[in-house]
């Protein structure tokens, strides 16, 4: 059964190490919060470490430019691993050929810069779909709307064999009080349709790799039963701690704010009955990070 918790601060002195996500828990795509602000701060002025684990499709220099213009100070973290950075990395590798079919957004143009860390990266190009060795998807092409409009390109793509990479595991995520489709709810699609999606973000194995990595070149050597994973998504965030065996905590007040009814805190009995539902068992909850 989880924890309910009020502050952060209850438990940090059990970890040296914070995973922690960004859309649901840091921000809300427009404004930071200043309570989960200080909660970060304060860990890190105690000896902590904060690393971001974000499912962005971006590599993190933008992502760090993007929490710069909305607010977010640098004082509050001490790096950023993104979804982006792993699906980048296995793009240059040739994960799914070197033409391809891209899915995503003029701002997201920015998944194909160079990666220098890749010793022999194939050479990328975007062709349309039926030119394709394989597809890169960053996010829909219009966030808001049906998912349907993709069908038949997805099922040409299918028929062809394509293999899909998916820079984004996330379904959906609220930027204010829209909620809007993200590159996960694609790749299902894709998947559903009898296509190969795969997948390098939360909650899958890479983007924990990096993160680790990332540690590390920090000087900071930190094993797993230090570090705690923070987080919005119980399909992200809270499955991918349980796979890596790390502890969790649990942001109820994001994604799931109407199913743990979650003002200041969450339910008791609402929060377990969507666990349950979710066959999810987090090491803590609490209705925002604070």
């Amino acid at each position: 059964m989880t924890q309910i918790i009020t502050t952060l601060a209850e438990i940090s002195d059990r970890y040296d190490a914070l995973f922690c996500d960004l859309w649901g828990c840091v921000h809300d795509g427009l404004t930071p919060f200043a309570e989960a602000i200080a909660a970060m701060q304060t860990f890190r002025l105690k000896g902590g470490t904060v690393m971001l684990v974000t499912n962005a499709p971006r590599p993190h220099e933008p992502v760090r430019r993007q929490l710069e213009s909305i607010g977010v100070p640098e004082d509050a973290y001490d790096g950023i691993a993104t979804s982006g950075d792993s699906a980048r990395a296995a793009m240059f590798r040739g994960a799914v050929g070197e033409n391809v079919y891209f899915i995503g957004q003029p701002q997201d143009q920015v998944f194909f810069s160079p990666l220098e860390l890749i010793e022999n990266p194939v050479t990328i190009t975007q062709v349309p779909v039926e030119e394709a060795d394989g597809i890169i998807c960053c996010g829909p092409f219009d966030s808001l709307a049906d998912l349907e409009v993709m069908r038949p390109q997805f099922l040409l793509a299918k028929n062809k064999g394509l293999k899909l990479l998916c820079a984004n595991p996330d379904i959906v995520v609220d930027r204010g009080d829209t909620r809007e489709w993200c590159a996960g709810a694609l790749a299902q699609l894709y998947t559903e349709l009898g296509g190969e999606s795969l997948y390098f973000g939360k909650p899958h194995p890479p983007i924990y790799d990096l993160a680790r990595r990332r540690l590390d070149a920090l000087g900071k050597s930190i094993p797993d039963h230090r570090i705690l994973c923070v987080g919005d998504g119980v399909l992200t965030d809270i499955d991918g701690a349980l796979g890596e065996e790390l502890d969790s905590l649990f942001i109820t007040g994001g994604l799931a704010a109407r199913e743990t009814k979650t003002e200041n805190q969450p339910d008791p009995t609402a929060l377990e009955a969507y666990l349950a539902n979710e066959m999810m068992q987090p090491t803590y909850s609490i209705g925002k990070l604070r």
